[in-house]
C-alpha cells in the first residue's frame, strides 16, 4: 500500500526555518537522508520532495473561459504543507512508524522537530482499472 506522508509546517514561525543555522539544518538534512536512504534499502522507498515557500503559493481555478485564475495564499491558513513523502509499505503501521521518525528530525539545537506529518493512503487504482 502506498502511504503519502505530508510535511506541514505553522505559518506563524514559517520563517524560522530560514533562521537555522548552517550545522542545524545540515544535522537535520542527514537524519532525513539517513530515513530515505535505509527506506530505499528497504524497497519502501517511492519519493519526496519538499516544497517551495508558503509565499509562493498561488490557488489556481478555473474561469468561465477556461483561463487560469490565481489568488494569492489565503490568509487564513495556519499550516503549509511544506513537503511529502511517498512510501509503499505493508500497512499503516509502518507507515506511521515511518512518519514519527521524520517528525523527530532534529531541528535548532538538535532538539526534535516534533513537525506534525499527515498520513494518508494513496488511492491508485489496481491496474486494469480504468481512472
Amino acid at each position: 500500500m502506498k502511504y503519502i506522508l505530508m510535511m506541514s509546517a505553522p505559518k506563524a514561525g514559517f520563517d524560522t526555518y530560514r533562521a537555522w543555522s548552517e550545522k542545524d539544518v545540515q544535522a537535520h538534512f542527514a537524519v532525513l537522508r539517513t530515513i530515505s536512504k535505509e527506506l530505499t534499502e528497504s524497497g519502501e522507498f517511492v519519493r519526496t520532495e519538499g516544497l517551495g515557500w508558503p509565499d509562493q503559493a498561488k490557488i489556481v481555478r478555473a474561469g468561465k473561459d477556461g483561463t487560469p485564475i490565481t489568488d494569492g495564499v489565503f490568509p487564513e491558513s495556519k499550516e503549509f504543507l511544506a513537503g511529502y513523502w511517498i512510501v509503499d509499505v505493508e500497512s499503516p503501521e509502518r507507515a506511521y512508524e515511518i512518519a514519527a521518525r521524520i517528525s523527530a528530525a532534529p531541528g535548532p539545537g538538535g532538539e526534535p522537530t516534533d513537525m506534525p506529518i499527515e498520513v494518508r493512503e494513496v488511492m491508485t487504482p489496481k491496474p486494469a482499472e480504468p481512472l
